[in-house]
């Protein structure tokens, strides 16, 4: 025993100083926020939204826009564009409050993802949350799952995972919501005690993903609960998904989060359109089945 404490004293701290130490645990090949240049567009060009798996894209003669609920990161967009109008950064800052701040157009946009002062108070220092896979493929479970271990440790910002919904604050919801599970949502979020929060996590759980549309699956949680946090990505990076937690609850600058049209820092090069949409350097094989 003795031993055991001493090497847990040599070995210090172990987790990430966030957000100081958040860009250290990015890698070059990193598919943040996109950022969109309409002005460089020709008229009548439409090959970004043509690629797109999910139509996340939509293009007009002067404007582009792309919706972060739909879109899976697989940068099909940035490689078809001929002008370089579509541009993936590294900021893994994605979370909204509302659907309808998910959609980027190049303008200047402010995103809030803050809830209300006296929801903030309440769950401000313990947030007990039930997770619920309703269909997913396992990439953004893996992800939620990985802000438990030692290197996160999700529990010193007050928030953890409940076992029982009767134990929990709210629900974080992912996958595109199967028939199969709809019934099992529903009583889940029942069973959680008023006031409740909900917060869908992947582009499955937000607009149904590659899923949407197939009559065996429903277009993400909101089709089924009201859903308080959206938190995009074909899986969301860790960071992505403990910035939009911290940000839900005020422990992160209540200011919103700009993004200016002219925001160039941090464009990645082109990247392959294979493998893991949002690979951050973790150990998975760079063929990821999920992806295939």
């Amino acid at each position: 025993m003795m031993r055991a404490v001493l090497e847990r004293l040599r070995q210090g701290k172990r987790s990430l100083d966030f957000p100081e130490q958040a860009s250290h645990a990015l890698v070059p090949r990193f598919r943040g926020r996109p950022q969109l240049s309409p002005a460089r567009c020709h008229e009548g060009c439409a090959e970004c939204a043509d690629v797109c798996p999910t139509g996340a894209i939509r293009s007009s003669a002067d404007r582009i826009e792309l919706d972060l609920g739909r879109c899976i990161f697989c940068s099909e967009c940035q490689s078809a564009c001929p002008t370089g109008a579509v541009e993936f950064t590294q900021d893994y800052r994605l979370a909204a409050r509302s659907a309808q701040d998910l959609v980027v157009d190049g303008r200047e946009k402010e995103v809030r993802a803050s809830l209300d002062r006296a929801l903030r108070r309440l769950f401000g220092r313990s947030l007990k949350l039930r997770v619920v896979s309703a269909g997913g493929c396992n990439a953004c479970e893996a992800d939620v799952n990985v802000l438990g271990t030692i290197g996160w440790d999700i529990s010193r910002f007050g928030i953890e995972y409940a076992a029982s919904p009767r134990h929990a604050d709210g629900l974080l919801v992912t996958g595109p919501v199967t028939q199969n599970m709809r019934l099992a949502l529903e009583e889940t979020y029942a069973a959680v005690a008023e006031p409740r929060i909900v917060i869908a996590v992947g582009a499955c759980a937000i607009s149904g993903g590659l899923f949407a549309d197939h009559p065996e699956a429903l277009s993400g949680a909101a089709s089924v609960v009201p859903v308080d946090l959206y938190i995009p990505g074909c899986p969301p990076h860790p960071l992505t998904i403990l910035d939009g937690l911290l940000r839900l609850l005020g422990k992160i600058a209540e200011d919103p989060v700009r993004f200016p049209a002219s925001q160039q820092a941090g464009l990645i090069e082109q990247l392959p359109t294979t493998g893991h949409s949002q690979d951050a350097g973790r150990p998975r094989s760079a063929e990821c089945s999920c992806q295939q």
